[in-house]
């Protein structure tokens, strides 16, 4: 019963879900590499807003260069990368039980959040207008990703928050060297 109680505690739940996470984003990598054209394609025509109203006061944000576009695709593509990277180390440390495994967790989800939240909604989505393309619009997707990655980084904080409270409650009754 007692190994029952420890595989439903909130550490082995942080641990399962950053090794659901480093997959994904492994998996993302891994697909974004061997298959670069197709999500080459929707990098190149969210930059180029060739699929929204094509308002003339916000077509100035539009970037056509492929060079542009391909070092974009490029550093989504490594950012990825590191988010899983940082993530498959969380969980090795999360099975070694060790006390990296959070902020590395927190580094991989942190990333995740800031990569499909400020660069695939704010960025994507509204400076370049992808909301308004029936085709070239990833923002469900993106959203999906910012909601996994913010319940890992709310409990693995919690997580952590608890580890605190309970060894500043070993320093008050005096069982803290």
């Amino acid at each position: 019963m007692r190994l029952l109680s420890r595989l439903g505690g909130l550490p082995v739940v942080v641990g399962v879900l950053t090794a659901i996470s480093a997959l994904q984003l492994a998996l993302i990598t891994i697909g974004n590499i061997t298959d670069y054209d197709t999500n080459y394609a929707f990098v190149q025509h969210v930059f180029a807003m060739d699929t929204t109203f094509k308002s003339p006061h916000l077509m100035w944000r539009a970037i056509t260069s492929p060079g542009l576009v391909t070092a974009a695709y490029v550093l989504i593509i490594i950012w990825e990368g590191l988010a899983a990277i940082a993530l498959i180390a969380a969980v090795v440390a999360w099975i070694r039980g060790s006390a990296l495994a959070a902020r590395l967790s927190s580094l991989g989800w942190l990333m995740e959040a800031m990569l499909f939240g400020g660069g695939f909604i704010a960025i994507g989505g509204e400076y370049f207008q992808m909301w308004q393309s029936s085709k070239w619009n990833g923002l469900t997707a993106a959203l999906q990703n910012v909601i996994i990655a913010s319940v890992g980084l709310i409990l693995t904080h919690l997580a952590a928050s608890r580890r605190e409270r309970a060894r500043d409650l070993e320093v008050d009754h005096g069982r803290a060297a």
